[in-house]
């Protein structure tokens, strides 16, 4: 007599359960169980092991049009996350291999390996797994494209950069160095502040000690007649104060407006916003995904540069996916610093 054992595999993920008004709140989330069904051949199961949130996926909470459709109601989140193959019936994929993916904010997903599907391999010797959400990931190649590439950034420039900090701005403040050049960064805590100080960035400050006149702080920050770059993480005064400063020709690079992602009524625009007309400013936005050709470049680049540590890092880590919704949270209230990870699961 043949007994057979049949194991059910639970995952939780987190579902969005109302569209937030404002910062988003607990309320908005809501933690479910679900079966994971069998693979299919060609198919292997991933275990989650680190999720990453950032800024991006708030605008994804509203239901409006944009480059990315919407959250739907009732259904899991996606992003990115880092997972290892934990049964496979794909020759592609072997039991162990780490994975890179956007299903993100649930414990266990199905792939097939495709782009569809979303799973790449990742190369676990490069440092540490959760690297490819951060400095080796969309934060690294975001600071990386919009510097270099939209930017175009020269050796001994001014380079202005707001949410200093944070995952993307202090890869584009260390970037900046790398390439010669003269940094400024805004923050918004002594411990930022410090931080940015040992990454030899060469003018950083606290912008909440000079809320209502951060222009004449940033004035006394650079030695030239202006600011050549500005990369924007903020939007709001930030960008107002910096299109004082710009020089003729001056460039902006438009990366993200923090400031604004839950604004419940229309935000009002920079009042000096002419000053892109008579300074003759180049301003540019992007979208990281429509860089992907230069990958290869950047995690060249990128390991060259941590490897002659230029690059330092900082995470802050929230242990367990129920803590995922408080993880994405702090991106809004000033509480994360450096890239703001999830740790689902063990190695």
């Amino acid at each position: 007599m043949l007994l057979y054992i049949i194991v059910l595999i639970v995952s939780r993920e987190i579902r969005l359960k109302k569209r937030p008004m404002g910062i988003p709140t607990n309320d908005n989330f809501e933690l479910v169980e679900v079966q994971v069904p069998d693979s299919n051949d060609g198919e292997f199961l991933v275990r989650n092991i680190w999720m990453s949130v950032d800024p991006y996926m708030r605008g994804r909470m509203t239901e409006r049009k944009s480059y990315v459709p919407p959250f739907e109601l009732g259904k899991p989140l996606d992003g990115a996350c880092i997972g290892k193959v934990v049964e496979s019936k794909n020759n592609q994929f072997a039991v162990g291999d780490y994975v890179l993916g956007m299903n993100g904010w649930r414990e266990y997903w199905i792939s097939d390996g495709s782009s569809n599907s979303g799973a790449t391999k990742i190369d676990s010797n490069l440092g540490p797994i959760q690297f490819f959400l951060g400095i080796f990931g969309m934060p690294g190649l975001t600071a990386y494209i919009g510097l270099l590439k939209i930017g175009q950034l020269k050796e001994g420039e001014t380079v202005f950069v707001s949410a200093a900090s944070g995952a993307v701005g202090s890869v584009v403040c260390q970037i900046a160095k790398a390439k010669g050049c003269y940094v400024i960064g805004s923050a918004g805590s002594k411990e930022k502040v410090s931080w940015l100080n040992d990454a030899r960035i060469d003018y950083a400050f606290n912008y909440k000690e000079f809320k209502d006149d951060i222009s004449t702080e940033l004035g006394k920050a650079y030695q030239s007649d202006g600011i050549d770059l500005y990369f924007d993480n903020v939007g709001g005064k930030h960008f107002e104060t910096a299109l004082d400063h710009m020089k003729t020709f001056g460039r902006i690079i438009l990366c993200g407006m923090i400031s604004q992602y839950n604004a419940t009524s229309p935000t009002p625009g920079p009042t000096n916003i002419f000053l892109a007309i008579t300074k003759r400013l180049k301003l540019q936005g992007f979208i990281v995904r429509d860089h992907y050709d230069m990958l290869n470049q950047f995690h060249a680049d990128m390991t060259k540069w941590v490897n002659e540590g230029k690059i330092k890092w900082k995470e802050t880590v929230f242990e367990g996916l129920e803590n995922a919704p408080k993880a994405f949270i702090t991106l809004f209230n000033g509480e994360n610093f450096g890239k703001t990870l999830v740790k689902i699961g063990p190695d």
